[in-house]
């Protein structure tokens, strides 16, 4: 099966170059005339990757943007956004470039593909699992018995492993869940890329 990208934009002649700029023959491509077509096949099909203009009738690009990182299921999904008007596009949504990438129309090849990897990097940057900070002892008060004493043993060791052990089994199932994630990720990446190259040598 050949990895799926969709573009969305309401000019007929973008969809085109952009289609013309990427192999023919490496990917299955989908398009959409405006937002609201373009979220719902994005839903739909799960792309590899979404080429989605800014600015467009019906649902524009940001709000398209907004309904995706809704929800998590879509947060995989590498997006470039395309616009005309990129320092605008920056002045009103600043931390959009924290996100996804961003390329300015018209573009050349080389140019797309590089906002391509960019907006893979972005993915993999999000779904990389954090790391875990070592438990912190909770702090106890000194004994006050004699130096030829045993110090006390705490009643309540035995919860403490307890919790701990909980907390330790349910980070390692969390990063196990992640590192397949991640996994799967970087497997659609290297392949996208790897067809890109192939292109451009």
């Amino acid at each position: 099966m050949l990895p799926k990208i969709l573009i969305v934009d309401d000019s007929r002649m973008v969809r085109m170059q952009v289609k013309e700029l990427l192999p023919q023959n490496k990917f299955e491509f989908t398009e959409a005339a405006d937002g609201v077509e373009g979220f719902s096949l994005i839903c739909q099909e799960h792309p590899n990757l979404v080429l989605l203009d800014f600015f467009m009738p019906r649902m524009n690009g940001w709000e398209v943007l907004q309904k995706v990182r809704a929800l998590p299921e879509l947060h995989s999904i590498p997006i470039v956004v395309m616009t005309g008007r990129k320092e605008e596009v920056l002045q009103k949504v600043p931390d959009l470039f924290d996100y996804y990438a961003c390329i300015e129309k018209p573009f050349e090849q080389k140019t797309l593909v590089e906002s391509v990897r960019s907006a893979m990097a972005k993915v993999k940057a999000r779904q990389a699992p954090p790391t875990a900070a070592p438990p912190t002892a909770t702090p106890t008060a000194p004994p006050t018995a004699t130096p030829t004493s045993q110090p006390p043993i705490s009643s309540d060791l035995p919860e403490q492993v307890k919790l701990l052990q909980a907390q330790v089994d349910a980070l390692t199932t969390s990063n196990v869940k992640l590192q397949a994630e991640v996994s799967e990720l970087k497997k659609q990446v290297n392949q996208i890329v790897g067809f890109i190259r192939q292109k451009m040598q």
